[in-house]
């Protein structure tokens, strides 16, 4: 397996970017040992890549991207607008001289039309994903769509509700992006999802079914890494736990109970138990 260690934007600050807090989140990544950390870029896209990309060569650390889509970027209600944001985050990744962009891209989180997902959605999120994939492609990217639970998006739940519309597509640019916390939800176990995806899945958010200390919830590890070491996972294994030591995380994930651990024991111990599994 080729696998690079990762840390979220979110296991050090709230999603609400600016230059301050996105150094400061660089920076722990990096002292806490990971390769890389994930950028969840902002809907606004007001992020200056040249002082970022000095930023992580100042702390040796790699760089990938996400994007989650916010409701006003619904694909199937707001295609045009999908398809701009989705090119816009295209831009900033291949600006930041990576080749990863991950993410929820197949819907505005909690944009629901109270029914489950038509036929003509579909073909309209298979239309602006093949054009984003060209897109993409011509910039050197590869864009990872990651499914979320039913209470987030009507529009893909699950592993396979993404591999088939990717499948629909014909592009080979467009991979899975999957996270334990959503898998717990809405997959039937932690195996038959990695072992179904093979070498479409390149990235992953590690994150306990609590969202706290990886090892401390129900999420069932040993079937994960065991499929991970199946399909010889070539990737991204992510970071993305949450502390309510992070003012404004509470109110802005619904992290209600106080957490047991702040936000640099959570990372350093999670890296820990990533790294003994995968050996």
């Amino acid at each position: 397996m080729n696998v690079k260690f990762g840390a979220s934007l979110l296991s050090w600050i709230t999603p609400n970017w600016n230059p301050e807090a996105g150094k400061y989140a660089i920076e722990k990544t990096a002292k806490a040992g990971f390769d890389l950390i994930e950028i969840l870029l902002p809907p606004s896209m007001e992020f200056n890549t040249k002082e970022v990309k000095k930023q992580l060569k100042d702390n040796n650390l790699d760089v990938v991207c996400s994007l989650n889509l916010p409701k006003e970027a619904h694909i199937a209600f707001h295609p045009e607008v999908a398809e701009s944001l989705i090119k816009q985050a295209v831009d900033k990744t291949s600006e930041l001289e990576t080749n990863f962009l991950g993410g929820v891209l197949h819907g505005g989180i909690g944009a629901f039309s109270g029914n489950p997902l038509t036929e003509n959605e579909a073909e309209t999120i298979v239309e602006v994903w093949s054009k984003v994939a060209d897109y993409a492609k011509e910039k050197g990217v590869n864009i990872a769509i990651e499914p979320i639970n039913r209470y987030e998006t009507y529009v893909c739940n699950t592993a396979k509700n993404v591999l088939d519309l990717i499948s629909k597509t014909g592009k080979d640019n467009l991979f899975l992006h999957l996270d334990t916390f959503h898998m717990n939800i809405e997959e039937n176990n932690f195996y038959d999802p990695i072992i179904l995806a093979g070498n479409k899945l390149k990235h992953v958010h590690m994150t306990e079914s609590h969202r706290g200390m990886l090892g401390e919830g129900t999420v069932n590890w040993n079937e994960l890494f065991k499929a991970l070491k199946e399909i010889n996972f070539e990737g991204n294994l992510v970071l993305e736990n949450f502390s309510s030591s992070i003012p404004g995380m509470q109110q802005m994930v619904s992290l209600w109970q106080k957490s047991p651990h702040d936000a640099e024991e959570l990372a350093r111990g999670s890296l820990e138990f990533m790294k003994i599994h995968i050996i």
